[in-house]
């Protein structure tokens, strides 16, 4: 981008220098009846003089002396303009005419062009010289097609934009080089414009780069049946061929993921056409060629829609197989529930896991996880990455931290080798364009109960950091500097030390009961009930909770409110949870939705009671003001990021696997009496209370609940977002 600009200054200075080694050419006699066209040439100079100068002189840089070239190539080149024109004899005095209403054309398609930001300031110079040069060109009976070529795509535009060149011998010639322009500029446009343009001579080239670079792109418009995909169906590419015969069928999107391998004769359409009705049999060629793309991009080659072929595969995994196990979820027989995976073969297995992550249930992941290696002859987790070639690793380990198997998939390897797969994972996070990774670190992180483990991780984090310092990468370093002070405050004091104040955020380890009062001191609470048969069943234990002398409860149509009798004013609303088959618990939510924003009512603390298929429904619906959530299903956990984008800050309690009623209730009697109380939600303090109260499965799983001072996931992100909004405000 330098260069440009110093080449766009170089030209400048060259049209200025040509300009002023001129002299000024004197102004002959002007008739009467053309001295008009001169006023209006110089009222246009003054109008771009008045809205890109000051002073008479233009700013359209930040150098000093280019801003004065430019400003006197627009007097003098416009005035010299103005003089050979009325001085050559060869022009007619009809011409004359024309041609002094061209030069004031140009003048103002420059100044509405600039309006609409479609020149810049700087370019006025190469317009006026452009402009010259084409004038002698016409004047000769010559083409224009190479001064086109010689200037910019701007520049262009505005050029053939004037009448005067309207008949010129070179103007097709001229306006597909602008075309081609244009594309090179917008290489994201290219077949939205070619479409346009069909008849361009640069097409086949410029199709068949789009098609290299992006052949689902090629595919869409090769598709449409238009007189554009006849244009493109007639290029001879090998690659182009390949997407066009796929496109041309009814079951092109059947195909499509297999382009590179078509393309490169490893396959055919009509071999993949013999599986269309069988989905284990597609599934399997999917997850094959899904294993062998991963392979070769691990030895640095992309194959040819990669993406596609993930998507499709990640849509069939859940289409075919994940939904009808979740939805056999109260189904008691395994063999019932997972007869739809019996053939799947263990990498198969590992891709339902992996791309079935937002809609994989918890019971359907750990009974999908047992049996990854139950059918391994050899149960080694390290052979089960190789297996794959190490695709979506990252991911999986992720995934089995946060379903807590991650101690167990790594003893299902040498120690040796899980040093090196987790020290794998921490390294190169700031590589990447998301903070995906570095979240999944951080939750993993926590998940981790081999202390050696733990101190592997903290050493690569540390390594990762001291690079980024010596190469002085501000990413790099924010990431790993976070990283490295969250994992410490973790494993000083035995964990617990806060360390929110260090990381520039508000504590994770206490919720001040002033920030969850509003304006009259009360406190709101919402809870979302689901109208399945377990909601119903849980709705009603939720009222029989709350049916003692501290609380009332106001029923109405369809919805009820709690309220306290003594204490701390607090009002919980609660939805009935009305018959789900017809979207009445859906209706009931959104009517108490409307509700309470009338009365401008914003509840601080949100609690979600229901399976985790419901849990997308209740997040879509939060508010802002949100500071406390409760996700009481199953695998909770997994939608921390959706919470923290709609709630920033917010402390969240969830499950890493199986929530459970029993905890739920618990959690939400300790909570709400902890507030009508009037004391701050202290969760190291109240986490350590509630432990004696569970005992056998139920102690087991209150452990998998996550509170918010244990959330390390939660508290990278807030923190990551404190640190970038404290550098744009430095900067």
């Amino acid at each position: 981008m330098k260069m440009k600009k110093l080449y766009s200054v170089f030209i400048c200075c060259a049209f200025y220098w040509n300009a002023i080694g001129q002299s000024e050419i004197p102004m002959p006699a002007i008739p009467q009846m053309r001295q008009l066209f001169h006023e209006k040439i110089d009222q246009s100079q003054n109008a771009i003089l008045s809205m890109l100068g000051k002073n008479g002189v233009l700013r359209v840089s930040d150098d000093i002396d280019v801003n004065l070239q430019i400003t006197q190539m627009l007097k003098v080149r416009v005035n010299n303009l103005q003089a050979s024109i009325e001085r050559d004899s060869t022009i007619s005095e009809n011409d004359k005419y024309i041609w002094l209403r061209s030069v004031n054309d140009l003048l103002s398609d420059f100044i509405t062009a600039y309006k609409k930001q479609e020149i810049k300031g700087l370019d006025l110079g190469d317009l006026l010289e452009a402009y010259e040069q084409a004038m002698q060109a016409e004047l000769k009976h010559q083409s224009i097609a190479s001064i086109v070529e010689a200037h910019g795509l701007d520049v262009g535009n505005v050029l053939l934009s004037n009448s005067v060149f309207q008949k010129n011998n070179g103007l097709h010639q001229a306006n597909d080089l602008l075309v081609l322009k244009t594309c090179e500029r917008y290489p994201e446009k290219i077949l939205p414009i070619l479409s346009q343009h069909i008849n361009n001579p640069f097409v086949d080239s410029l199709v068949t780069a789009v098609a290299h670079r992006n052949p689902e792109d090629v595919y869409n418009y090769a598709g449409a049946g238009n007189v554009f995909s006849y244009r493109i169906a007639a290029i001879k590419d090998p690659l182009v061929r390949s997407i066009c015969k796929m496109a041309a069928t009814s079951s092109g999107r059947f195909y499509f993921p297999f382009l590179d391998e078509i393309y490169h004769n490893k396959i055919s359409i009509d071999s993949i056409a013999k599986i269309r009705d069988d989905d284990d049999a597609y599934y399997r060629l999917l997850v094959k060629t899904e294993i062998e793309y991963a392979g070769r991009r691990r030895r640095g080659d992309t194959p040819y829609v990669m993406n596609v072929l993930t998507e499709k595969l990640q849509s069939k995994a859940v289409e075919v197989y994940i939904n009808e196990i979740n939805a056999l979820h109260d189904e008691k027989s395994e063999a019932v529930r997972f007869r739809r995976i019996e053939n799947l073969t263990p990498q198969e297995l590992y891709y339902l896991c992996v791309l079935g992550e937002e809609d994989i249930y918890t019971s359907s992941y750990m009974g999908v996880y047992a049996r990854i290696f139950q059918r391994m002859k050899v149960q080694r987790s390290d052979s089960l990455l190789e297996m794959v070639n190490y695709d979506f690793y990252k991911k999986f380990i992720r995934m089995a931290a946060a379903y807590n198997e991650l101690d167990d998939f790594l003893k299902k390897m040498d120690t040796q080798k899980s040093e090196q797969v987790m020290k794998s994972f921490v390294d190169g996070l700031d590589t990447k364009n998301s903070l995906e990774d570095a979240v999944d670190v951080a939750d993993s992180y926590a998940s981790i109960n081999n202390p050696e483990l733990k101190k592997l991780m903290i050493n690569e984090v540390r390594v990762n950091l001291a690079k980024c310092n010596r190469e002085d990468n501000r990413r790099g370093q924010t990431i790993y500097g976070l990283l490295n002070t969250i994992f410490d405050s973790k494993e000083e004091q035995g964990g617990a030390k806060d360390a929110s104040a260090s990381l520039g955020i508000s504590t994770v380890y206490r919720m001040p009961i002033a920030e969850l009062k509003d304006a009259s001191g009360k406190i709101i609470i919402q809870q979302f009930f689901y109208g399945d048969k377990d909601g119903k069943n849980v709705f009603n234990s939720f009222l029989a909770a709350f049916s003692n002398a501290y609380w009332k409860t106001i029923v109405k149509p369809e919805w009820v409110e709690v309220r306290s009798t003594r204490g701390v004013p607090i009002v919980i609303y609660a939805n009935k949870p009305l018959d789900e088959t017809k979207d009445l618990d859906a209706h009931a939510q959104a009517h108490l939705a409307e509700y309470l924003d009338s009365l401008n009512i914003r509840p601080t603390v949100v609690i979600h009671r229901g399976h985790s298929y419901y849990v997308k429904s209740t997040i879509s619906q939060l508010v802002p003001s949100a500071k406390v959530i409760l996700l009481g299903s199953c695998g909770g956990y997994h939608s921390l990021n959706d919470v923290l984008n709609i709630c920033p800050g917010a402390h969240i309690i969830a499950s890493k696997q199986v929530g459970t009623g029993v905890v739920n209730i618990t959690l939400i009697d300790m909570i709400t009496e902890t507030l009508r109380s009037g004391k701050d939600l202290d969760w190291p303090l109240l986490w350590k209370s509630l432990q004696p109260r569970f005992s056998g499965d139920y102690k087991e799983k209150f452990d998998d609940y996550v509170p918010p001072h244990k959330n390390l996931g939660a508290i990278f992100i807030m923190a990551y977002n404190k640190a970038m909004l404290t550098s744009k405000s430095k900067s």
